[in-house]
């Protein structure tokens, strides 16, 4: 049976809150150096072998075009340069080991460990756990790649563990709706970026691997279908088509947060908010990158 077309009574905010809030957990352990330090013995050791590490592990041995087809924003040459090669040096299974580790490292450092043993860290990972294992398998590989991991004991770590699926079950989901519109990986960066809303482009082009040529054919391409204009801002045309892609990411998005309600959705959303807050903080993102990752608490409040 295909799920309604029809948003939920209590609206979409609370749902794309709560997402924005755990695929800002989900990202810590790529902020902070516990990650690399658990790679660095097997050779793992630029930044962007150890994200392709922990993004991609939990597909198993792949090569450089599968990872490059599920991360999608990565430019294929700077995937290929470490993609299958990294396999070599660790498995996939030890890979995972190793982001659990970093995240639950991490977390307990920058939470502290009251909070890490506090019935409200355990009931959240519950939460997240309930809407993690409600969403959709069909069309998304990164999901159901982490939907095959073992769920770990640990409340804190179980709670990035699901933090991460309900990234990924997001992630899977958006991609189809960029294919629909025809905007590639590159193209969605550069919109991101021209929005201002994204991660700015001196940052996620270099991060992402992509030349400065590469850069400006996307956006030629953006100009001549009307989407950005002469100075690489957004056209009204380019703002409405961000604003459908984001509609229709979410409406895909909707069976975890639709499992929860209204009411534990924002409850889950407003308690790993706080912990984002904490740990940035505590300085783990970037100047430029902690109003994407951790909003201000305020915008809660306009629900």
């Amino acid at each position: 049976m295909a799920p309604s077309d029809s948003a939920p009574p209590w609206g979409v905010s609370h749902a794309r809150r709560c997402a924005q809030a755990l695929n800002s957990l989900h990202s810590i352990p790529y902020f902070t150096a516990d990650l690399g330090e658990e790679l660095a013995p097997f050779g793992v050791e630029d930044h962007s072998s150890v994200y392709l590490t922990g993004r991609a592990s939990p597909l198993g041995a792949a090569d450089a075009p599968l990872v490059t087809a599920v991360l999608n924003s990565f430019a294929p040459s700077l995937v290929a340069a470490r993609v299958p090669a990294l396999w070599q040096h660790l498995t996939p299974a030890r890979a995972v080991e190793a982001r659990l580790s970093a995240a639950g490292r991490c977390l307990e450092r920058l939470l502290g460990a009251e909070t890490i043993a506090s019935p409200a860290m355990s009931e959240a990972a519950e939460l997240a756990t309930e809407a993690a294992l409600a969403g959709t398998v069909a069309g998304r590989p990164l999901y159901a790649a982490n939907l095959a991991l073992e769920r770990p004991d640990e409340p804190h770590i179980a709670l990035w563990h699901a933090s991460t699926l309900l990234r990924e079950h997001r992630g899977d989901g958006h991609l189809t709706v960029l294919d629909w519109h025809e905007i590639t990986g590159i193209h969605c960066l550069v919109l991101d970026c021209a929005s201002g809303h994204g991660m700015p482009e001196e940052i996620v082009r270099p991060m992402r691997g992509w030349t400065e040529k590469d850069w400006a054919a996307a956006r030629q391409d953006l100009q001549d279908r009307g989407l950005v204009d002469g100075h690489g801002r957004l056209t009204p045309r380019g703002a409405q088509l961000r604003d459908d892609i984001e509609d229709d990411t979410g409406r895909l998005d909707r069976r975890p947060y639709d499992t929860l309600g209204a009411t534990g959705t924002e409850k889950l959303g407003r308690y790993v908010h706080g912990l984002v807050h904490r740990a940035a903080h505590a300085g783990i993102f970037p100047p430029p990158l902690a109003a994407f990752f951790a909003p201000a608490t305020e915008k809660w409040n306009d629900l």
